[in-house]
């Protein structure tokens, strides 16, 4: 077999690691901005404050007065992290990679609050009277119904979530389409359909994606990537993501998330009745002043659990390149399509060590492009 000469990754430029430095110091500046609001309102007790507030407001009404909470709780986040957001926002234009105009960044940013309020709302509201129904059993029976909702989430996100933000229309190249549909059976998925995302409308990134569960599975890609990538580069990028269907991630990721979700909502249980019994800092498991004590427990599990997660994530990953590999003619769209994706998305293509294992969810585009090179030598 005779392989085409195979385009070698390019280093990455001033501007790639630029961006990508002032991202990160940008997300650990939100970390530790949110952390912080978490233990002060638990330190200085202004959490019971705001629980007062709370049950007056909603003269006595508890339900109600857990979401007077939430919303407080919530809008002083929202304060706190809009100048990071905002920085955000300006910064992808300052490496022109946004094309978003201000007023549709606020008017994105409402709607995250909105949807926001309403999903934490509703597990706000389930906590807590799990806890006054049953406050033996309540970490069990929450664990339960999160599980439930993540994946009922994971259905309802490509046909209610995201167009709100997006607009989505089907695909009218119907070769194109033909062949990721050809390239999806072959897996043994089968798709509800391939959509066009009008990206382009707030971003000059590119992306694709194979969402949903069962129903409301759906190819969708990015007029971004369709207007500057070959047919053969895009079945490529597909072709990875149809990888993870083929090796169970989904699957796997959901029994893997059901046992950190179990033994977080375990470990929230007793750092409650020690923060009860032992510290006196509440008067029972069901008052809604703990809710930052719960966050703060989740925030600090994920955090420790990092890097483990993402190197099973980039294990994932390895595996997904490895199908399209072996799915597709020639690993040359897959290479050459990393390579353009990293220079128009300003990706760092290799990235020092400890970023990649405390903060990246794949693998370098190095190490992907030399896969694929050691795949085509072997093959």
């Amino acid at each position: 077999m005779v392989t085409k000469e195979i385009t070698p990754v390019l280093a990455d430029s001033p501007e790639s690691r630029r961006y990508n430095r002032i991202k990160r110091w940008l997300g650990i500046a939100d970390f530790a901005i949110g952390f912080g609001l978490l233990v002060v309102l638990l330190a200085t007790g202004w959490t019971g404050w705001m629980r007062d507030l709370a049950e007056r407001g909603a003269s006595q009404n508890y339900s109600f007065a857990v979401f007077l909470y939430v919303l407080m709780l919530m809008l002083i986040s929202k304060v706190l992290g809009t100048p990071f957001d905002y920085y955000g926002f300006r910064l992808d234009h300052r490496y022109n990679l946004s094309n978003q105009r201000f007023r549709s960044w606020l008017w994105d940013e409402f709607k995250s609050l909105l949807i926001g309020l309403v999903v934490a709302t509703v597990v706000a509201e389930l906590l807590y009277k799990l806890m006054r129904q049953s406050p033996q059993y309540w970490w069990v029976i929450a664990w339960a119904v999160f599980l439930g909702l993540m994946v009922l989430l994971a259905q309802l996100a490509p046909v209610v979530l995201f167009p709100i933000f997006y607009k989505f229309e089907p695909l009218e190249n119907e070769e194109l389409k033909r062949r990721l549909i050809v390239l999806s059976e072959r897996a043994g998925t089968r798709v509800r359909g391939v959509y066009k995302w009008h990206l382009s409308e707030k971003s000059k990134k590119a992306n694709a994606a194979l969402t949903g569960l069962g129903a409301t599975r759906r190819i969708i890609l990015a007029d971004t990537l369709l207007d500057n990538y070959s047919d053969d580069e895009i079945e490529a990028v597909l072709a990875h993501e149809l990888g993870h269907h083929v090796h169970r991630h989904i699957l796997k990721s959901i029994f893997v998330q059901a046992g950190i979700t179990l033994f977080g909502f375990w470990l929230a249980n007793e750092v409650l009745h020690f923060a009860v019994e032992r510290r006196n800092m509440f008067e029972t498991m069901s008052d809604f002043a703990d809710l930052p004590l719960l966050i703060l427990v989740s925030t600090v599990l994920s955090f420790l659990l990092m890097p483990a997660l993402n190197a099973y994530s980039r294990f994932n990953e390895r595996q997904a390149d490895r199908y399209c590999f072996e799915s597709v003619a020639s690993v040359e769209p897959f290479i050459s399509a990393m390579n353009k994706l990293a220079e128009q998305n300003l990706a760092e293509k290799t990235p020092s060590r400890w970023v990649e294992w405390l903060l990246h969810s794949h693998p370098a585009i190095t190490k992907r492009v030399a896969a694929a090179e050691a795949w085509a030598k072997s093959h």
